[in-house]
């Protein structure tokens, strides 16, 4: 068995999103580093009324503890072979996972994350997703409406980022012109694009001052987020880690390369299932799950050593 293992972005967050993980034993030391980030356990800030899921440094911070904590389910089953990729903040999860940073230094650095996007961004911005019309065809429209392709998801699906008054217009003529769904993502910050370069140097720069980890034996193949390759580099790695906070990913080749590795079976962590859509589509001969369509920590783990 070869599994792949899909790391979520923000736009999923919600009050449940801990709930196969949060008494699974392995994953305490994850959810104890995420207190430390936070300033709240995430289990409990998930399910306070009001809680804002989707501010941009709270949305890094609990996906990656997401993440991480469904990781320890992996871990458990013990897969001869395993491949990781992250989509958007979820490929900085990917280097936790592949070993590369601890959990405290995976929340720590999301967090510097965020604040730099933040920083770099302001207000009114947000994402887009557009699915139905060709590739080409969005990229030229978002052109239009000054906005940018953020992140490439198939042939005919795509996230755009830019001004939310302007995406709004996109998203209209996207409907127009036949698109099957056309709507603003619960993200307001325009990741992905140029309109983040002081952020990927920002970024940038708390990353060379890590030092990472040279990864166990039998640590998964880790695949950059930015366009599909494997990390053999870790310098190199991390400069597309940094560089892909403002320049378009290529998710459709990261699913390319989890195909290409020979994986049977894959599972989507962290909050939502839509990477587990995309990868049925990708990767059709697969067994394709998200944890969070599990009842139970134990039942994951039996699926995931093929029970």
């Amino acid at each position: 068995m070869t599994l792949a293992v899909l790391l979520s972005g923000q736009g999923g967050q919600h009050p449940g999103m801990f709930d196969l993980t949060a008494d699974w034993p392995a994953a305490a030391p994850v959810f104890a580093a995420a207190e430390r980030v936070l300033g709240r356990d995430p289990r409990d800030f998930v399910r306070a009324p009001g809680a804002d899921l989707h501010g941009n440094r709270t949305g890094q911070i609990l996906c990656c503890a997401a993440a991480l904590a469904g990781w320890t389910l992996v871990e458990a089953a013990r897969p001869a072979r395993a491949i990781v990729a992250g989509y958007s903040i979820g490929d900085l999860a990917a280097w936790g996972c592949a070993g590369r940073f601890d959990a405290e230094a995976i929340l720590r650095l999301a967090a510097i994350r965020a604040e730099a996007m933040d920083a770099a961004s302001g207000e009114g911005f947000a994402l887009a997703g557009i699915r139905g019309l060709r590739l080409a065809e969005i990229e030229i429209m978002a052109g239009r409406h000054g906005c940018h392709l953020a992140i490439r998801n198939g042939a005919d699906s795509a996230v755009v980022g830019g001004a939310r008054a302007d995406l709004e217009e996109l998203c209209s003529a996207a409907r127009a012109a036949g698109a099957q769904r056309a709507v603003l993502l619960s993200v307001r910050t325009p990741s992905h694009t140029p309109l983040l370069r002081e952020a990927s140097r920002r970024f940038a720069e708390a990353l060379a001052a890590e030092s990472p980890r040279r990864p166990s034996a039998g640590a998964p193949r880790l695949i950059s987020g930015l366009d599909g390759a494997v990390v053999f580099d870790v310098r190199s790695g991390l400069s597309k880690l940094a560089g892909q906070i403002s320049q378009t990913i290529d998710w459709a080749a990261c699913l390319v390369a989890c195909r290409e590795y020979g994986c049977d079976t894959v599972l989507e962590l962290g909050p939502g299932h839509a990477l587990a859509t995309m990868a049925r589509d990708a990767i059709p001969a697969s067994r394709v799950h998200a944890l969070e369509e599990f009842r139970s920590a134990a039942g994951a783990v039996d699926w995931i050593r093929g029970r």
